[in-house]
């Protein structure tokens, strides 16, 4: 796969802590799909960070998916994977507004989520777009959630100690007390 790197002027983050992505892949249109899977895995690598992958049914459920995934809290970003190419009807427009609608959603409630998921009007324009020698969009949407991961912890609050409790349990002294 070709660094996205040149593409969007940015050096690949490192990470000095383990860093886990979350590939969601919607593969109706397989093969495509799974260029960009192996483009985002690449770029994930090539940061020394780990991932797994979850299939959807369609690029409707991305989002559906990831929002359940954050939750659990095992993963620090999402790479959304897909394609959708327009048909004869206006599903395409609903597919595309929504999922990225979703997205953007999840993503301003701090999700740190790569946007991979082609909305094209030919399998051939997916195929310039999955293409692992070339543009392969699926390695950038892994390097914008790499990205994000770097941004969402440089502002991350600084952890601080535990508060005392401020409870006592019988028998226990307060501090200055003498037994």
């Amino acid at each position: 796969m070709a660094r996205n790197d040149g593409e969007n002027g940015l050096t690949r983050p490192v990470f000095e802590t383990p860093t886990r992505l979350l590939i969601v892949v919607a593969p109706f249109y397989r093969a495509i799909a799974d260029r960009l899977v192996d483009g985002a895995r690449a770029a994930i690598e090539a940061a020394g960070a780990a991932h797994e992958i979850v299939e959807v049914p369609g690029a409707l459920e991305i989002p559906t998916a990831i929002g359940l995934a954050r939750g659990s809290g095992q993963f620090d970003g999402f790479v959304a994977l897909g394609c959708v190419i327009r048909g004869e009807t206006t599903h395409y427009e609903t597919v595309c507004n929504d999922s990225s609608r979703g997205l953007a959603v999840l993503g301003l409630q701090g999700a740190c989520i790569g946007n991979g998921i082609l909305t094209v009007e030919t399998v051939a324009q997916a195929e310039v777009r999955a293409d692992p020698a070339g543009m392969n969009k699926g390695g950038g949407a892994a390097d914008a959630a790499l990205h994000l991961i770097a941004i969402a912890r440089r502002f991350a609050p600084p952890r601080r100690a535990p508060a005392e409790s401020g409870v006592r349990i019988a028998g226990d002294l307060a501090p200055g007390d003498r037994a």
